[in-house]
C-alpha cells in the first residue's frame, strides 16, 4: 500500500521523519514557512550525523499549508503546541474519513484534544524519540542514533478497516526507512512516559535557568527533577497508566547521556522572547493533579515560580 504523507511542521522532528521517508522513496510533502521553506524548495533537505550517516534528498515537495490542495493519507503533526490551531485547520480542510493524523508533540493528550475538533478523521496519539536540531535552513543534525516514533489508538477508538490498514502500513514504512516505528497498544501510557522526561526537564530547566550539566551532578536542580518525576509517577498511578516503577532512574540515565550544554526547546523559545509550550508542557500538570486529586507540592512550587515571572 502506497501512502501519501504530509509533514505538518518541517523542523527538527518533522523534517527528520520526512527526510527518512522521502529518502526511502515514499510520497512526502513538507509543509513549512520562512527560511526553512525557502531552503527546502531550493536545495531539498540535508541530514547530518544520523544513524544512516549524512544524506540529502533533492528535490522535495515543499509548500505552505495554504498551498497544499491534495488529500493525504497520513498527516504527521510536528508543530509546536502554540501553532497547533494551524494544523487542525489544515487537517479539517484536506483530510477525509480515511485520513490518519499522528501528532507527535511534547504535550500529553494532544491527540485526544485534536480528535474532538476533527470528528470525521482518525487522530491517534504519539510521541517521538530523537535528538535533533535545525543546524541551518534545510539542514537537520542528529545528536545520537535513537530515532523512534510511537503512535497508537486510544481506548474506545474503532476506525474502519481502511484506517487500520494504514496504521499498520505506517509502521512498515517507518521501519523500512530506518526509523523504529512502534504501533502502541497502550498509547496513553507510552506518551506519558515521554512526558515524564520532557515536562520536569523543561520546568526545572527554566526554573533554575539550568542546562543538562546542572542536572547531571548532585544539587538542588537534580533533586528537584527527581522529586517532580516521582510526583508524576504517583499521578500516572492515579490515572490508571502503566509506567515502569523505575521511570525516574530511566530518565536519569537519559540525562546522563546528554551533553552538559543541552537545554530544552521550551527554554530556547522563552529565551527568544516568543511563544512557548509552557502551558501544556508544565502548567497543565497542576490541572491534572487537581483532577486526579494527587498532591504534587514540588511541581506546584515550580509552576508558581514560573508564573510569577510572567511566563506563558
Amino acid at each position: 500500500m502506497d501512502l501519501k504523507y504530509v509533514i505538518a511542521g518541517s523542523g527538527a522532528t518533522g523534517g527528520s521523519i520526512g527526510a527518512f521517508l522521502a529518502a526511502d522513496g515514499q510520497d512526502v510533502t513538507f509543509l513549512a514557512r520562512g527560511a526553512q521553506l525557502a531552503a527546502l524548495k531550493e536545495k531539498g533537505i540535508s541530514m547530518r550525523h544520523t544513524a544512516k550517516g549524512n544524506f540529502s534528498v533533492c528535490p522535495v515537495k515543499a509548500m505552505t499549508m495554504e498551498e497544499y490542495q491534495e488529500m493525504p493519507d497520513v498527516i504527521f503533526v510536528c508543530v509546536k503546541n502554540y501553532s497547533l490551531e494551524d494544523a487542525v485547520t489544515f487537517a479539517a480542510r484536506t483530510g477525509s474519513a480515511e485520513t490518519v493524523v499522528i501528532p507527535i508533540l511534547n504535550i500529553y493528550g494532544t491527540g485526544e484534544r485534536m480528535q474532538k475538533r476533527l470528528p470525521s478523521l482518525t487522530v491517534t496519539d504519539g510521541c517521538i524519540y530523537v535528538a535533533a536540531h535545525v543546524s541551518a535552513p534545510g539542514e537537520i543534525t542528529h545528536g545520537g542514533d535513537i530515532f523512534r516514533v510511537v503512535y497508537g489508538l486510544r481506548p474506545g477508538q474503532k476506525p474502519g478497516s481502511a484506517v487500520l490498514a494504514k496504521l499498520n502500513q505506517v509502521k512498515a514504512d517507518l521501519d523500512h526507512a530506518g526509523i523504529s516505528g512502534e504501533y502502541s497498544k497502550d498509547i496513553r501510557s507510552d506518551t506519558f512516559k515521554k512526558f515524564m522526561y520532557t515536562s520536569p526537564m523543561a520546568a526545572a530547566g527554566e526554573y533554575f535557568h539550568a542546562q543538562a550539566g546542572e542536572f547531571q551532578k548532585e544539587g538542588e536542580p537534580r533533586e528537584t527533577f527527581i522529586s517532580m518525576d516521582r510526583e508524576l509517577l504517583r499521578l500516572a498511578a492515579a490515572m490508571g497508566l502503566h509506567v515502569p516503577d523505575n521511570m525516574v532512574e530511566i530518565n536519569l540515565d537519559i540525562l546522563a547521556g546528554l551533553s552538559p550544554e543541552a537545554g530544552t526547546s521550551m527554554q530556547r523559545d522563552i529565551a527568544k522572547g516568543g511563544s512557548s509550550e509552557i502551558e501544556g508542557l508544565v502548567y497543565a500538570v497542576d490541572e491534572l493533579a487537581e483532577a486526579y486529586q494527587v498532591d504534587m507540592p514540588v511541581y506546584h512550587r515550580v509552576i508558581e515560580g514560573l508564573k510569577a515571572r510572567g511566563l506563558k
